[in-house]
């Protein structure tokens, strides 16, 4: 489930499908790529073997990532950013998830969720595939329908780091953290199945707070609508107590940074209070649904979505009797908030100069220890055409290939890509493309032989694999 960062919205982007991927020169530190024709049989993960075929599209450096687990590594910013909001969630009522694996079955990240067969999120323009059945998970809810049915607990926090082809920019990273949380009540075992009367009484036991909360919105209406599996009664009830919990969470983690902002002269302790507002929102396993916003430094800023869980999850889960809500928050977007980190590549350095900033339960603002100029360089070029130059469609490209092109040779030494110019040739229908990149190394000033060498090897990529014109 998906905010920009979040587990909820994962309404995955309408993208087109890319054309096949060809050779490309360049091969990784093994000896070969997963664009490559002569890759081996199989690709390594996670300390398995998985056989290759025509869907496989992981290249090595997203694979050298799975093994990192920044989410449970102490003293990391996502790990602790991670343990401040699991702490508002706790035994024996929660039970969390922090070790699941990423490869998960194409079943498990699509059709337990309900994704139709036709739908755009299953395209390799967006999704890393391993083969055909099987992916690095894009969201955290592709563990949802195994743990609802486990019944372990009657509520749940999973967080863990999910793969997707995006953009390159300070705020998108191909891999990132979510946490995702749902708490479910059952009605063959609530005393006499009501289960507004037992979410009340839950309700009362959640601590209440000061909080500034602003929510003019309706539990549920006709763009926001009560399913027919549930009395009005029983939303208004699961949606309380999914506020209320939430807030909760605010107060925790935001009180805390607040006094980090504080001690770094960032905040003065008579700012105006901690504050909070409900927007309704749309998510595709939620109904009726929210985002939660929050006032800090001045603005306000989107937190995490969330809702009443949609009953086809539970259902399909072999659970019908179970119903509740869910949340889901990008890790990520969180930390840079409260640590004030401006890049999220950050995250992935191991260097000294910001791994040392941090430490186990604490929020600490981020000193930039260095800031290296960069390197702006444009690659333009024509793509390939289906069929003749004169009047032949286009061959399919989409931005996220370019993406990956540039991501397979700078790895993190690209800071941001843009398309900044394209153009439809009136005659011939050829279509041109323009991508700025900017080269920017997060520990050292890159030379002028070192920019164009990288550049070089992401236009000489770019032919090589789609055999584009460059221009």
């Amino acid at each position: 489930m998906r905010l920009p960062t979040t587990t909820l919205q994962n309404c995955l982007r309408v993208s087109q499908r890319s054309s096949t991927f060809l050779r490309i020169r360049r091969v990784s530190p093994t000896g070969f790529n997963c664009y490559s024709t002569n890759a081996p049989p199989t690709v390594e993960v996670a300390g398995k073997s998985f056989q290759r075929d025509e869907w496989t599209n992981v290249p090595p450096h997203i694979i050298s990532c799975v093994n990192r687990s920044l989410h449970l590594t102490p003293s990391h910013p996502i790990a602790i950013t991670r343990a401040l909001v699991e702490r508002q969630f706790i035994g024996p009522v929660y039970k969390s998830y922090n070790n699941l694996s990423p490869v998960v079955s194409v079943h498990q990240n699509f059709d337990s969720l309900g994704f139709p067969a036709s739908h755009p999120g299953r395209s390799k323009t967006d999704t890393y595939y391993i083969n055909k059945d099987t992916v690095l998970r894009t969201h955290t809810s592709a563990h949802q329908a195994d743990i609802f049915a486990a019944g372990e607990s009657k509520g749940f926090t999973v967080a863990a780091d999910v793969y997707r082809r995006d953009a390159i920019d300070r705020s998108h990273y191909p891999v990132f953290h979510q946490m995702e949380g749902a708490r479910m009540w059952s009605r063959s075992e609530v005393p006499g199945s009501d289960i507004a009367a037992a979410v009340r009484a839950d309700l009362e036991k959640l601590p209440k707070h000061n909080l500034v909360v602003e929510d003019t919105t309706s539990v549920f209406h006709e763009g926001n609508p009560l399913q027919p599996e549930h009395s009005a009664k029983e939303c208004e009830a699961i949606a309380a107590h999914l506020k209320r919990s939430l807030e909760g969470v605010v107060v925790e983690v935001f009180g805390q940074a607040k006094k980090a902002a504080i001690a770094a002269g960032e905040a003065k302790e008579d700012d105006a209070p901690l504050a909070v507002r409900w927007i309704e929102a749309y998510f595709p396993f939620t109904s009726p649904s929210w985002e939660l916003e929050v006032f800090w430094q001045g603005e306000w800023l989107e937190l995490l979505g969330c809702g009443v869980v949609k009953q086809s999850l539970p259902n399909n889960a072999g659970v019908p009797d179970k119903l509740g809500w869910a949340f889901g928050v990008g890790l990520e977007r969180v930390a840079m908030l409260l640590f004030g980190i401006p890049d999220i590549r950050l995250f992935w350095s191991k260097d000294g100069r910001f791994l040392s900033q941090f430490k186990e339960g604490q929020i600490s603002r981020f000193a930039p220890f260095s800031k290296y100029p960069p390197c702006y360089k444009d690659v333009a070029f024509w793509l390939k055409t289906s069929s003749s130059p004169a009047g032949g469609s286009l061959a399919q490209f989409h931005e996220n290939d370019m993406m990956e092109v540039v991501r397979d040779v700078a790895g993190d030494l690209a800071e941001d890509v843009r398309l900044v110019d394209e153009f439809v040739h009136p005659k011939t229908g050829r279509k041109s493309l323009c991508f700025r990149i900017n080269y920017r190394s997060l520990e050292k000033t890159l030379t002028n032989d070192e920019t164009n060498a990288l550049h070089e090897s992401v236009r000489n990529a770019l032919h090589e694999r789609y055999g584009v014109e460059l221009r």
